[in-house]
């Protein structure tokens, strides 16, 4: 069933019962073994068994993939010591659960896992790989079967006559296929490790080959043994691998919030190698004034601890981020808290904040690969963001960019399993990684088609997030900016340009609201802040006004006291709205607040 012309692996329906019915003269397995140089079963000597043996433990078990370390024990018994092998599996342990002493009714529910058998024998017609293990109940108590996975013993047939065709195949017809082809010696061997049952082995002989001998069979249950180990570790490494995956999805955003100006595809592609999964994330916040914050990041390993430290810088730096925290100044305090983890991990993590006001972005990067910029017209080119040293390695500070998007353009963020290959250096992969965004439509490229079309494809051996963001400019007007005057007239000038706004918006019912709000914030900025810079008013999901000054000291409520003549401007705004809060800028900071629209419900 493999290797060409000299086996013929029968997957599927259709190739498990192809092939003409038709009867081989008996010398027809004794050429074909002399043709390859291969030495009978019955010349097998005590040294050839103990090599052959011997060999099984670099042939079977290659990968830690069950389906495969089953098809490598079918492989590696034909043509050598049998004309045709079958492994089947219980349902149970290729889910990732427990092998079984069985002890219910009938047979436990088996899948047909591996199939080799050679050329001579393609016309047979057992069980498709993939399918689950009927017999019809009548038949239960007279299958060879039963017994062997009952039991948890071999069965031997050493010349097959009669009805022992019908006690072996897993029908009629399979068993006239049988009988045409010149089947003569059936042996069964149960695959136990750790005492538990985790499937069978069947094998058979046809013309030209002597049939299964005693040693024959206690050489089976020696290879047996060997190969359920294997597949015992298979599968105890693909629960585990499954366990992480769920992890690792757990611990990832569930939605995505409402993006002003934005929109996103974000995925989480796992490795096919079990060993490349832990430690891949990405994020999106919202932030105060219609900004959006995205954020990637790659832990240095794999399994459970990469995973759960991912989850715990995720958590860090989403509360910093929510915090409307200046990206570089993110990456600074997540430094600290991957020092202060146990395991010393570290990591790599790139953060953006974008602002549809002039569809900009501000980024900055720790260690992590740049991003990919497309401008919408056919050019692509990664942007020039300064690396900074890895999370953890104590190097401090980090440098930010600020880059401005096109209409239609696309910012690509992704980790290193999107790239990475065993061959080409990191040159490469990047340029590689550019052409096949370039060769993608707009709409394939938002749908997350560079997942597969990226160097490493899909057969990336690291797991892989990718973050595609398109600056889709909203048809509404619902943000607007402006430039207040320094001095006492920026006061009314404010409260004038937002409730035309309102009332343009039909939103005149939160004007007086607004205008209080905004009246102490400018306030406050013309007192503390060396008068108020820029006024924003966001209308999205919530009303939200923001001022911005030069001032280095945040806000604080402050206790007034009856005689005290100031100090409730900001109590006013706690309960007026539903939030508010205050962040550094690079030349100041920023104070916003909340109001929810109407009709909505207060959270």
């Amino acid at each position: 069933m493999n290797g060409g012309s000299d086996r013929r692996r029968l997957t599927g329906r259709a190739s498990a019962g192809s092939g003409p019915s038709a009867r081989y003269s008996a010398g027809a397995g004794a050429r074909f073994r002399r043709s390859r140089g291969l030495l009978p079963p019955d010349r097998f000597t005590t040294r050839s068994q103990l090599a052959w043996l011997n060999s099984a433990t670099s042939r079977i078990g290659t990968t830690l993939d069950l389906e495969r370390t089953a098809q490598e024990l079918a492989e590696f018994t034909v043509p050598r010591f049998a004309d045709g092998a079958a492994v089947d599996v219980l349902e149970s342990v290729l889910r990732g659960e427990e092998g079984t002493r069985w002890t219910g009714e009938g047979l436990p529910p088996l899948r047909a896992t591996a199939l080799c058998a050679i050329e001579e024998l393609a016309s047979l017609e057992p069980t498709p790989v993939g399918e689950t293990y009927v017999r019809s109940e009548e038949r239960h108590e007279t299958l060879l079967h039963r017994y062997c996975l009952r039991q948890g013993k071999p069965v031997l047939l050493s010349r097959m006559r009669g009805d022992d065709f019908a006690r072996v195949a897993p029908s009629a017809s399979a068993a006239a296929q049988m009988r045409a082809a010149g089947v003569h010696s059936y042996l069964a061997v149960p695959l136990i490790a750790r005492g538990l049952l985790l499937g069978s082995a069947d094998f058979v002989r046809g013309p030209g080959t002597p049939p299964f001998s005693s040693t024959d069979l206690a050489l089976a249950e020696q290879l047996a043994s060997k190969a359920a180990v294997f597949i015992d570790n298979a599968r105890l490494y693909g629960r585990e691998r499954e366990h992480v995956v769920s992890l690792q999805r757990s611990l990832l955003p569930r939605v995505t919030p409402v993006t002003p100006g934005l929109r996103l595809h974000s995925e989480y592609a796992p490795s096919t190698a079990g060993h490349g999964v832990g430690g891949d994330w990405y994020d999106v916040m919202a932030l105060p004034g219609g900004r959006t914050a995205l954020v990637v990041g790659d832990v240095m390993g794999h399994g459970l601890p990469a995973a759960a430290t991912m989850g715990r810088l995720r958590a860090v730096a989403r509360t910093l981020m929510t915090l409307d925290m200046a990206p570089e100044r993110v990456l600074a305090r997540l430094d600290l808290a991957t020092r202060d983890l146990e395991d010393e991990q570290v990591a790599t993590c790139l953060c953006a904040v974008y602002d549809p006001a002039d569809s900009s972005y501000t980024l900055a990067s720790a260690g992590h690969l740049p991003p990919l910029l497309l401008d919408g017209r056919g050019a692509a080119d990664f942007a020039d963001v300064p690396a900074g040293a890895p999370l953890g390695a104590g190097v401090i500070p980090y440098d930010p960019i600020r880059l401005k998007v096109p209409d239609g353009g696309h910012l690509v963020m992704y980790t290193d399993g999107l790239i990475k290959t065993r061959t080409d250096d990191l040159d490469e992969q990047l340029e590689r990684l550019r052409s096949a965004a370039l060769g993608l439509t707009p709409g394939a490229l938002e749908a997350g088609g560079l997942v597969e079309r990226a160097p490493a494809g899909a057969e990336r051996f690291d797991e892989a997030v990718l973050l595609v963001a398109t600056d889709a400019p909203s048809p509404r007007d619902d943000l607007r900016v402006w430039e207040l005057p320094k001095d006492g007239r920026a006061a009314s000038a404010a409260r004038k340009l937002v409730t035309e706004q309102l009332s343009a918006w039909g939103l005149a019912e939160l004007a007086d609201v607004c205008e209080l709000v905004v009246s102490e914030l400018v306030g406050n900025a013309l007192r503390y802040g060396n008068g108020p810079g820029e006024l924003r008013l966001w209308c999205g999901e919530r009303l939200v006004v923001e001022v911005s000054d030069t001032g280095p000291d945040l806000p604080q409520i402050q206790h007034a006291d009856l005689s005290d003549e100031g100090g409730r401007g900001l109590q006013l705004i706690n309960m007026l709205c539903r939030r508010w809060g205050s962040c550094r800028t690079v030349t100041g900071k920023v104070v916003w607040a909340e109001q929810n629209m109407p009709g909505a419900q207060e959270l």
